[in-house]
């Protein structure tokens, strides 16, 4: 069993760069937690304008990942932050296409979706063709992925001096290599198991991203008839916490999203299947004792949240926050020994050991279907009274029905165990473990008070920095934060920290074999 603990804050604070940050801290995201990912947005939505250092960017010496893609923010109009399947999905396309794209540049490297042979030393002199073709990777991302944000990534290319209808397919160019690296990442994905393009299973208006597996709960919204199993939760239809316009007076009932994730191939394995992960006997309403137990750790944490634990659950929550800043701060403590290469294979290592990890989670959360603690409580209390989080600015209430009690925070789209959240956090962490050698951290968030989005301006009373020197106390907290936020219960964080670790050891071995050239040839 993982103990669920905090080690000492440490005193040091890694050096920051004011652009690639953007200004760690309160309810603004890190820029390099969004690299690779220009978000989706309207049609409409106004383009960005350009900045000053977009303009002076040197080719030579400069770094398209750290100083232009990280000034490009998403807009969340679309794919809400915790919608971690398909939002992940678009951020490791991107760095899938820069490490193809660097890759012909570098003395080893082979790209994963395409081969674009290895050009001469010389052009590796400097940065210059790495950026040009990483540019050009990232822009046919967009456009096959992504295209309501083009019009932005179009205006940077042609801010420092490329061409963005420069169309060549010429393996001896940075922009024919970019080009062709990108359209290949495209290509593989429209048939990766996910369904982007809507048409798996549906031979008429299709949705891009819809259910072709067929999955249906036992439970409804309206009646747990199954306690062990997962309850879709009846809710206004905006996942964000927080709400936003055009909410008032809609309500749905949750749907499993993307269930097909399971179904998607992954980099370094192929049936997630083959890794074995416990039964929830915990959440087995046979096992009455154990039930309760767990339903009673979910309200007895409930009932004691402070300001800090309700600021690190929403740091957590928000998976360009809790995954993105972290990347961020471990590239700048270890900033003296990432060279462009560096920058492209850590966050490829990073991006393979998420999007790997969900394939087998989404398969857990399938095959085990396990209730959520709304449910469960629900179930053992019923109109009984409890004492718990009453809800925004309530603060613990001895009085609360149970079937009226919430989760501090909103409860994802899919069944319970395992915690995605947790198996993520703890994959990443041994990921750039693996890569850097060593478990130094350094993330450092500061939120103002007042900046919660489930208690606006009231919570935190004062602000509230967190701090995490190592990986270890990062994947430590954002275990027990899915419990302080009532979305998952405790044994399951506690198995989900062990069961994760081992994607980020196969994700860190995949990219070493990429990067040494060590695949087989085709």
């Amino acid at each position: 069993m993982t103990t669920l603990r905090r080690s000492p804050d440490s005193d040091f604070s890694p050096r920051r760069r004011t652009l690639l940050l953007g200004g760690l801290g309160g309810a603004s995201t890190a820029a390099l937690a969004t690299l690779g990912h220009s978000g989706t947005a309207f049609a409409g939505e106004p383009t960005r304008p350009v900045t000053k250092s977009a303009v002076d960017f040197d080719f030579d010496t400069g770094n398209f990942i750290r100083d232009l893609i990280s000034q490009f923010h998403p807009a969340w109009d679309v794919i809400a932050p915790m919608d971690v399947t398909v939002l992940h999905r678009f951020i490791h396309l991107s760095t899938t296409a820069w490490f193809d794209a660097v890759a012909p540049y570098h003395p080893t490297a082979v790209g994963v979706h395409s081969r674009l042979g290895r050009r001469p030393s010389g052009e590796a002199a400097t940065n210059r063709n790495k950026n040009i073709a990483g540019l050009y990777a990232s822009y046919r991302v967009i456009q096959g992925v992504e295209p309501g944000r083009e019009p932005s990534f179009r205006e940077l290319l042609i801010a420092v001096g490329l061409d963005p209808d420069d169309g060549s397919a010429d393996r001896s160019s940075p922009v024919g290599i970019g080009n062709l690296a990108g359209k290949a990442v495209v290509a593989a994905a429209e048939r990766d198991g996910m369904n982007q393009l809507g048409d798996e299973g549906s031979r008429y208006n299709g949705k891009p991203f819809e259910d072709y597996t067929g999955y249906k709960p036992v439970n409804t919204a309206y009646k747990l008839a199954n306690p062990s199993r997962w309850q879709p939760k009846l809710g206004p239809h905006n996942r964000r916490l927080g709400g936003g316009a055009g909410d008032q007076g809609i309500f749905v009932v949750q749907h499993f999203v993307t269930p097909q994730m399971r179904l998607t191939k992954a980099h370094t394995f192929r049936d997630p299947s083959q890794f074995r992960l416990d039964p929830p006997r915990h959440t087995d309403h046979t096992r009455v004792r154990d039930y309760k137990y767990s339903a009673d750790e979910i309200l007895e944490a409930s009932a004691a949240l402070t300001d800090k634990q309700k600021v690190t659950s929403e740091f957590f929550d928000n998976k360009i926050l809790g995954l993105g800043t972290s990347v961020a701060a471990a590239a700048l403590a270890h900033e003296d020994r990432l060279d462009l290469d560096g920058w492209v294979h850590l966050l490829f290592t990073n991006t393979v050991s998420l999007f790997d990890t969900l394939i087998a989670i989404w398969h857990h959360k399938t095959m085990y279907d396990t209730v959520r603690p709304f449910s469960a409580v629900r179930h053992v209390y019923g109109s009984a009274a409890v004492t718990a989080w009453g809800g925004p600015g309530k603060g613990t209430v001895n009085d609360i029905p149970a079937e009226e009690w919430s989760s501090y925070l909103n409860v994802g789209d899919h069944p319970e165990y395992p915690s995605g959240s947790t198996t993520l956090c703890s994959a990443q962490a041994q990921a750039v473990r693996r890569f850097f050698g060593d478990d130094v951290l350094n993330l450092n968030y500061t939120a103002p008070a007042g900046s919660s989005l489930v208690e606006p301006e009231l919570t935190p009373a004062r602000e509230v920095k967190l701090h995490y020197a190592t990986w270890t106390d990062f994947v430590q907290e954002c275990a027990i934060s899915r419990v302080w936020g009532g979305v998952h219960f405790k044994k399951t964080v506690e198995r989900s920290v062990d069961f994760g670790a081992q994607f980020g050891d196969l994700a860190y071995e995949f990219v070493q074999r990429q990067v040494k050239g060590d695949v087989d040839s085709r």
